[in-house]
C-alpha cells in the first residue's frame, strides 16, 4: 500500500479553501461566516497546533472545556469537528481529533412572551421615522409567520405579494436551502407597504426590504440592538429569535397542527419543531379541561337522565 502523503497549508489556507467547498456546496453566506468565526476563534487563541497532532487535540479539548453553554459547546464541536473532517479528506491532517466526540444533551431555550407584553411591544417604535416604521413591520411580520431573522433580512420587494397576501423566501434565503411561501395577514401587508413606501426615492429594487436608514442590509447586532433598546422600555428582555419562539407557542395553543408549522418554519424535521410543544401547566390544564372526552361522556349521561325523569 503506497505511503499517504500530505498537504502542507498552515490553518489560514485550509480554512479558506474550506470555505470555498461550503460555497461550492450551496452553504448560505451566514453559515459562512459561522465556519469562519469558530475555526479563526480556536486557532486565534491556540495558533501553532494546526499540525502537531497531540498538541491540536489537547488544545482543542481545553478549548471545549471551558465554562460554556450547552448550545454554545455544541455549535463549537460542529464547525470545527466539520473542519477537521474536510482536512482529513484533502490529506492536510492524518486524523480528525473530534471524531467520535458527541454534542451535549441543551434543553432548547423556548421564550414565550405574554400577550400584553407583545401588545406594549408594538406600541414602542415610532412610526413616524423609518427606523421605527421598520421595526414595527419586522415584529408584525416575525410573529405573523414565525420567519427567521437572518431570512427576513434578504427579502426584497418582489419577493412579498400583496395581493395574495403572501411573502416568498426562496431557497438562497431559507437557512435549510429549501424554499417555502408564508401567508400573511392584511394587517403585516399593510404595514410592509407602508415600510416600502417610505424608502429613499433613489434605492433600486435590489435594496433589501427591512434595511437601514441609510439602505444597508440590516444585521443581526443592529436588530438585537434595536430588541434591546425597546426591551429595555419594556422591563422584559426579548431577543429576535424570542419572537419565532412565540409565533410557534401561540400557533399551537391556537390550534395549530405540528407538520404545519413544521413547512411553515422552515424545519428539516419534525423532531426540531416539537421544541416548540412546550406548554405550561396551565396551558395543559386548559387544553385538558376543553378536550377531555368525559365532557362528552358526561354531557350525555345528563341527557339520558334527563330523558328518563
Amino acid at each position: 500500500m503506497p505511503k499517504r502523503s500530505f498537504v502542507k497549508v498552515d490553518w489560514q489556507e485550509a480554512m479558506q479553501q474550506f470555505l470555498f467547498y461550503k460555497r461550492a456546496e450551496g452553504r448560505s453566506e451566514l453559515t459562512l461566516k459561522d465556519y469562519e468565526y469558530h475555526i479563526t476563534h480556536f486557532f486565534t487563541l491556540y495558533p501553532n497546533c494546526f499540525h502537531d497532532e497531540k498538541q491540536l487535540k489537547k488544545n482543542l479539548f481545553e478549548y471545549l472545556s471551558q465554562p460554556i453553554k450547552p448550545a454554545t459547546y455544541n455549535l463549537r464541536l460542529s464547525y470545527l469537528k466539520a473542519f477537521f473532517k474536510w482536512c482529513v479528506e484533502e490529506s492536510i491532517l492524518n486524523s480528525n481529533p473530534l471524531e467520535g466526540i458527541p454534542k451535549k444533551k441543551a434543553e432548547g431555550r423556548i421564550v414565550n412572551i405574554d400577550k400584553e407584553t407583545l401588545e406594549r411591544l408594538l406600541q414602542l417604535p415610532d412610526k413616524n421615522t423609518f427606523c421605527g416604521l421598520r421595526d414595527y413591520a419586522l415584529i408584525l411580520l416575525t410573529l405573523d409567520t414565525g420567519i427567521r431573522p437572518k431570512e427576513a433580512f434578504s427579502l426584497l420587494i418582489e419577493h412579498f405579494d400583496f395581493k395574495t397576501l403572501q411573502v416568498y423566501i426562496p431557497s438562497d434565503v431559507a437557512k435549510t436551502r429549501v424554499a417555502r411561501v408564508l401567508p400573511i395577514l392584511p394587517v403585516t401587508a399593510n404595514a410592509i407597504k407602508r415600510l416600502i413606501a417610505a424608502r429613499h426615492p433613489e434605492w433600486n429594487e435590489r435594496v433589501p426590504v427591512f434595511c437601514t436608514v441609510t439602505g444597508r442590509p440590516l444585521t443581526r447586532d443592529i436588530w438585537h440592538e434595536r430588541m434591546q433598546m425597546y426591551s429595555k422600555k419594556l422591563g422584559v428582555k426579548i431577543r429576535p429569535y424570542d419572537l419565532r419562539h412565540t409565533f410557534a407557542l401561540l400557533y399551537l395553543k391556537n390550534g395549530g397542527y405540528e407538520l404545519s408549522l413544521q413547512r411553515t418554519l422552515g424545519h428539516t424535521t419534525l423532531e426540531m419543531t416539537k421544541r416548540y410543544v412546550h406548554f405550561t401547566q396551565n396551558d395543559l390544564r386548559e387544553i385538558n379541561n376543553a378536550a377531555s372526552p368525559l365532557n362528552i361522556l358526561l354531557q350525555q349521561t345528563k341527557r339520558v337522565k334527563n330523558k328518563l325523569k
